[in-house]
């Protein structure tokens, strides 16, 4: 019996571990399961002068984007030392994103803008010549599905029920 019991106590607190706020991954990242407005609407994630990337991701305003846009666009603004001073992120259009790459003023501070295409594709800081593009989807993917932190927590449930009495 103290097995058992320590053994969901070990399973309880791995649950915890796996969804506390400093584990989110912004990469998996699916808007609630709802009427679209319009036919290929889809969502960026949404702040205007957040602290750092994480807390405009986390605090992200859960909005679709107007139909006359068609990416997501990531505004960075840090000083001269390479230190964040804001982060904006928003939805855009195509001109808008004409605009991707960095730019240095004077010694005041440095600004790279981003453009993506897709669902929250905008989870990434542009911080240099090479990520501040202008990427649009690709008509095939060649990535491999990820696992996700919810697929650990259904692997984990068979263990659970195991475990309960009958």
């Amino acid at each position: 019996m103290a097995a058992e019991l320590a053994l969901v106590t070990v399973l309880v607190q791995l649950l915890v571990d796996l969804v506390t706020s400093d584990s989110i991954d912004f990469y998996n990242v699916m808007p609630a399961v709802e009427a679209t407005p319009y036919p290929k609407s889809f969502k960026c994630f949404t702040c205007e002068q957040a602290l750092d990337n994480y807390s405009c991701n986390r605090w992200a305003e859960d909005v679709w984007c107007p139909q006359n846009t068609q990416y997501c666009m990531t505004i960075h603004h840090f000083n001269h030392h390479g230190k964040t001073k804001f982060v904006t992120k928003r939805c855009a259009k195509r001109e808008e994103c004409q605009l991707a790459g960095c730019r240095h003023y004077k010694n005041t501070h440095h600004e790279c803008i981003s453009c993506c295409e897709g669902m929250v594709c905008n989870v990434e800081l542009p911080t240099n010549h090479s990520n501040a593009v202008f990427s649009q989807r690709q008509t095939h993917s060649l990535a491999a599905p990820t696992f996700r932190i919810w697929d650990s927590v259904i692997l984990l449930i068979p263990a659970f029920t195991r475990l309960l009495p009958l």
